[in-house]
């Protein structure tokens, strides 16, 4: 069968358990598969089992396509695994755990880990490097809307008016390049402008709206301020491709996921930044086979296990 185009077609073509191997392996290993134990190449294959197996003798000789990939010791089948990976890296708004455990038949509490192991994967491997050209900068509150809680809950988690309560996200956009996102502490003047030396190349032309914490960057960058008070656009010198970002960001943590803890912020952020920066354009005509081709090839070499993810490490997991 040749390679999925649509959802439909990615349920069929990876209902047979060898096409997922094939697809994965081909994307692993471009020039034949190794033993990702000690990096041997000429192993052999087990159909039965649909493992390989290394002739050398050491620890975990055999080993299927899930070994060294977010998929490591999961029962779920590939099948699945690769359904909401089409699903997760192609949804506009993401898709909740309640709803991928319907889709799959599986427990929500499998279907939140299945996402987030995922969302691991999805993670900007260039977050090191650091953005050029013309870029935009901004902040934003994520949080729960007082209106929408009840009394008692309304008087103990809203102590303060504006953002005290919620969390706050720092956002960088390059134009016509990639976005970048951070959960930060607070909109201090150190710790937004540490952010952005941190992530923004000196000498790049810099927008952001009229915050005082912004204030000395013109030392660094050429930094030219939009006061959304009188006007949201000044020619070039606007925000508006982040706040687009926002838009998106907040429209799928209400509409989808409803409440999000911020200790998990920033694997939601990271999954919408994948989405973003890999969407179609003109320049860059991207559909969905192409995005789940993408999020496939970052499976392999991160793990995530359950402890990790809650935060439930034992003393000898720790060290």
């Amino acid at each position: 069968m040749s390679e999925p185009k649509s959802l439909q077609e990615a349920i069929v073509y990876f209902s047979n358990p060898d096409n997922c191997i094939d697809y994965l392996a081909v994307r692993r290993w471009p020039n034949g598969v190794i033993c990702p134990s000690c990096g041997f190449e000429k192993v052999s294959y087990n159909a039965q089992r649909r493992t390989w197996k290394c002739p050398k003798i050491h620890a975990k000789r055999e080993f299927s396509i899930k070994v060294g990939s977010v998929c490591e010791d999961s029962a779920i089948g590939l099948d699945k695994w690769m359904t909401a990976l089409w699903l997760l890296s192609n949804c506009k708004n993401g898709i909740s755990s309640c709803e991928l455990a319907r889709d799959l038949d599986v427990t929500q509490k499998t279907a939140w880990f299945i996402l987030h192991r995922i969302r691991l994967a999805l993670q900007d491997e260039t977050f090191g490097s650091k953005l050029n050209g013309e870029v935009e900068v901004d902040e934003t509150f994520i949080g729960g809307k007082a209106r929408n809680m009840h009394l008692d809950k309304r008087e103990r988690r809203i102590t303060g008016t504006g953002g005290k309560d919620k969390t706050i996200v720092f956002g960088a956009l390059e134009r016509g390049g990639k976005v970048r996102t951070v959960v930060v502490a607070d909109r201090k003047k150190s710790a937004l402008q540490a952010t952005v030396k941190e992530h923004v190349e000196a000498g790049a032309a810099l927008y952001s709206d009229a915050l005082k914490s912004y204030d000395g960057l013109a030392q660094e960058y050429a930094h030219k301020v939009i006061d959304h008070a009188e006007k949201y656009v000044d020619g070039q010198v606007h925000t508006n491709g982040l706040e687009n970002f926002w838009s998106l960001l907040k429209r799928g943590i209400a509409g989808s996921y409803v409440s999000v803890e911020p200790f998990h912020l920033f694997r939601y952020l990271d999954e919408q930044v994948f989405r973003y920066n890999n969407r179609a354009t003109k320049d860059n005509p991207l559909n969905d086979a192409d995005r789940f081709d993408m999020a496939v090839r970052k499976i392999f070499g991160k793990r995530l296990t359950f402890a990790q993810l809650t935060g439930k490490l034992c003393e000898t997991e720790a060290f």
